[in-house]
């Protein structure tokens, strides 16, 4: 079987372009939370689903998605998608089969679609940022970035400096994702936070910040997706422009919605009074729900 190749080998000649019609910001601040996909930069991206993508792949359970689309397009509900994470080409995947399925609300749902993007893939280097920028997002500043500053190396009055950058870059996520769902659009969340990476347990965990996104919003849609066009290079794990390209079947597999105040009320209620972390209960309860449809699609 030969050796898949990378991203860059096979797709190299358009990478130069892709950077170059780049217009988000490098640096982000709380003035750059909210920014519209960048349709130049999309064109690059499809390409790459529609090159991969095979064409047994498709998505189950259908209805389920249709139902979360009219209870927010309809009755004016707050959604919130919640998905498994596997490779940085899972939501150019999710937005392909739903465009593609060729129906005119599944078209639109994918339209509407803000997904929850960390600010390092904005400040990584040009090529992430330009992947990113093809997709309609709010930028956060994730704990564990923050967590990482911590263990550095600098001093106080630099950490206490990052410290209020992140406070104020995500209360302005804050505000942004509440004009999302004044607009009727439709937050996507990675809850892991960061790509599954085998062998290593602890990449698959939910954040315990995503327990706020319970409280925020009215409905929650679990995805699981299987298949991967874009996998970790052993040789190179941290440089995404490295990483094998993979022909693959991708489906979505979506659960029933899930009213989310109910569905968190009745966690925290059968939590011990002395357990030292609910909010991680609650999110280890929807990475349990959305582990069991990965497992059930396989």
């Amino acid at each position: 079987m030969p050796m898949a190749k990378t991203l860059k080998e096979l797709y190299g000649k358009y990478l130069a372009e892709f950077a170059q019609i780049s217009h988000a910001a490098a640096k982000i601040d709380e003035t750059e939370i909210y920014e519209e996909a960048n349709p130049e930069t999309r064109k690059y991206v499809s390409l790459i689903t529609t090159d991969n993508v095979l064409p047994q792949s498709h998505i189950i359970n259908i209805e389920y998605f249709k139902e979360f689309y009219d209870a927010v397009v309809n009755q004016g509900k707050s959604g919130v998608v919640m998905m498994d994470h596997y490779s940085n080409m899972d939501l150019p995947c999710f937005l392909h089969l739903l465009e593609n399925y060729g129906e005119d609300w599944a078209l639109d749902f994918s339209k509407r679609i803000v997904a929850i993007a960390g600010m390092k893939l904005n400040e990584a280097n040009p090529i992430i940022r330009a992947l990113t920028e093809s997709f309609t997002r709010v930028v956060i500043y994730p704990t564990r970035s923050l967590n990482s500053v911590e263990n550095q190396d600098i001093s106080e009055e630099e950490k206490e400096a990052e410290r209020q950058r992140a406070r104020k870059i995500n209360f302005a996520a804050m505000r942004a994702m509440d004009g999302c769902k004044k607009r009727g659009q439709i937050i996507l969340v990675f809850p892991s936070g960061t790509r599954y990476r085998p062998g290593k347990p602890e990449t698959k965990r939910g954040l315990r910040e995503i327990d706020s996104y319970l409280r925020l919003f009215d409905l929650l849609l679990p995805v699981s997706i299987n298949g991967n066009v874009l996998r970790f290079n052993p040789e190179a794990p941290e440089n995404m422009i490295m990483d094998l390209v993979t022909p693959d079947v991708v489906t979505l597999t979506a659960g029933k919605m899930i009213e989310c105040k109910p569905f968190r009320n009745k966690i925290l209620e059968s939590v011990p009074a002395d357990h030292p972390d609910p909010k991680q209960v609650t999110v280890d309860t929807v990475m349990d729900i959305i582990e069991k449809l990965h497992n059930e699609a396989k």
